[in-house]
């Protein structure tokens, strides 16, 4: 599916890449994962961000991958790294030193509180499908400044209830965060294909800032799995560049390993 937008034209991941490089700023030092979250924080050091460093949690500092691979431990995503080093150093001496400023994370489900499940999810027969777990997921949402969570936006992912809380947002609303002694803020930003949304601090609960071009308010309604307010005269999530999509299709992604239509 494409959005249905002007040119340029763009997929969903395309946009959700784009979306997640204007979250980040210049000087941040930056926590991500495989996948979209690790071209948006190239995408950001290629166009407004060039002093963005980011960190991988096998023991990285600054890779430049030199083209995407299959896996952390994939050799290509090492390439021009300021640091080799280990899980231990980045996620403990980094991490829960509170020295990173987003953490970007990728999630199996996410409740309207922002906790994030990455361990496990109900399969249809009702047993229990696992998956790798967190790895770093729980120290990264503990402990930085904040989160920023990417997630395929359907009923069955935006939850009222998680199966499994891998990684702590705002726990059940209120304070709750602050009163289990977690020292990080807490998520920021949820990106799905359909919209974004940010967090009401004061609450802990998801509120939505933006929909992306094409998608209706129905389309979110329906598919969110907790009661959501549309506000009125909520706007539309600003579309790519030309110059984003070109560096997605052509340096970023060039095989569409990630961005292809979802």
């Amino acid at each position: 599916m494409r959005a249905q937008t002007e040119a340029p034209e763009f997929t969903t991941s395309e946009l959700m890449v784009v979306v997640g490089a204007r979250e980040l700023k210049d000087g941040q030092l930056v926590f991500a994962g495989l996948g979209i979250p690790q071209i948006a924080v190239a995408l950001a050091q290629r166009t407004h961000a060039p002093r963005l460093i980011v960190l991988n949690e096998i023991g990285l500092v600054d890779p430049h991958q030199i083209e995407l691979g299959v896996g952390n431990a994939d050799p290509r995503h090492w390439y021009r790294a300021a640091v080799f080093s280990s899980f231990l150093d980045i996620v403990g001496m980094v991490g829960h030193r509170g020295l990173v400023d987003v953490g970007f994370l990728g999630a199996l489900e996410i409740d309207e509180f922002g906790n994030n499940n990455s361990s496990e999810v109900q399969r249809d027969d009702g047993g229990i499908r696992r998956f790798g777990g967190g790895g770093g997921a729980n120290d990264i949402a503990s402990h930085a400044k904040s989160t920023i969570m990417i997630i395929r936006h359907e009923a069955r992912k935006l939850v009222e209830r998680l199966v499994h809380n891998t990684s702590p947002g705002f726990l059940t609303g209120g304070d709750a965060r602050r009163r289990a002694g977690l020292p990080g803020r807490g998520p920021s930003r949820v990106i799905t294909d359909k919209a974004l949304f940010t967090f009401d601090t004061t609450v802990g609960r998801i509120k939505l800032l933006s929909i992306h071009p094409g998608i209706t308010h129905e389309d979110v309604r329906v598919s969110t799995g907790f009661p959501l307010e549309i506000p009125p005269g909520v706007p539309e999530t600003g579309p790519p560049t030309q110059e984003e999509v070109r560096l997605i299709r052509e340096e970023l992604d060039p095989t569409r390993m990630y961005t292809s239509a979802i």
